[in-house]
């Protein structure tokens, strides 16, 4: 069964709460309609004014003091992010009219990251014309991470995959297979790879090719999470994917939260919302 088909499966099963603090957004709005008559999610309301629960969330679990967590708290983002902290809902959706720093750091403050887990990062589930499902990640929040950064990446890229696909087979990609090129990107794959026991340094044939892999004496070709140097690298991919290719980009869902919480595209469709949320669920 196809991953959305799965999480759909979830979803309805799960029947979780789900709070979007963007809503008023015509493509929100329209999404939410669809999740509740498809019996996806519950889409709950975000209260005028934060309720006790949800400052207790940010005093007595994060220590923010009171008077900053009621200031937080005027703020839609954070009021949704203490929702679901406090246990009134289930998972955040957000980003077609924030940008992801913001959707990070009310994440970050009000539910806080998975113990063991260093930073906060993204992923896309692409979804090829051809039936294939592929995990990119990170496409939206780390800009330029070194050697740590991506081990991190990876990792949690990992558990997302397996999650979702069933098995993670990471990829850590470079212009570079092996020890064929040198330079200071290939040296933070590399050593990513070797903290991480995924395949890498790897150029993107190899990663998904396996007579590639097979001529270049690195890993199966049957990458199903790929692991990219840097934003540029994965920006520009996942788009190059959805133009040229006809992939549906959904996400970009966060990963290393304590809690589930997806930060959407901004140029989202209605579909693309109903299926983020879905995996929201399923994965939390």
């Amino acid at each position: 069964m196809a991953v959305l088909e799965q999480a759909f499966d979830t979803a309805r099963a799960r029947q979780a709460r789900v709070v979007f603090p963007e809503a008023g957004e015509p493509r929100i709005d329209a999404a939410c309609a669809r999740l509740q008559a498809e019996g996806l999610a519950v889409p709950v309301p975000l209260p005028d004014t934060p309720t006790e629960a949800q400052v207790a969330a940010l005093t007595g679990t994060r220590g923010v003091t009171e008077p900053i967590a009621r200031r937080m708290l005027a703020r839609p983002l954070f009021r949704a992010a203490a929702m679901v902290a406090a246990g009134e809902a289930e998972a955040m959706v957000a980003g077609v009219a924030n940008p992801t720093r913001r959707v990070i750091e009310a994440a970050s403050i009000a539910i806080g990251l998975a113990d063991g887990v260093a930073i906060p990062s993204s992923f896309f589930l692409m979804v090829f014309p051809d039936g294939r499902e592929v995990i990119f990640a990170d496409c939206a929040v780390n800009v330029a991470p070194d050697a740590e950064g991506l081990a991190a990446i990876a990792q949690a890229s990992a558990r997302s995959a397996t999650a979702l696909l069933g098995e993670a087979r990471v990829a850590l990609l470079s212009f570079s297979t092996g020890t064929s090129g040198a330079g200071p990107s290939v040296d933070a794959v590399r050593a990513a790879a070797e903290r991480t026991g995924f395949d890498g340094p790897i150029q993107a044939d190899a990663a998904l090719n396996p007579v590639i892999a097979a001529q270049k004496g690195m890993g199966a070709g049957d990458a199903n999470t790929l692991v990219f140097p840097s934003l540029d690298a994965g920006n520009i991919a996942y788009k190059l994917a959805q133009e040229l290719a006809g992939a549906q980009a959904i996400g970009p869902m966060l990963q290393g939260f304590r809690r589930p919480v997806c930060d959407l595209s901004r140029g989202a469709r209605v579909e693309d919302i109903v299926a983020a949320t879905a995996l929201c669920i399923a994965m939390g």
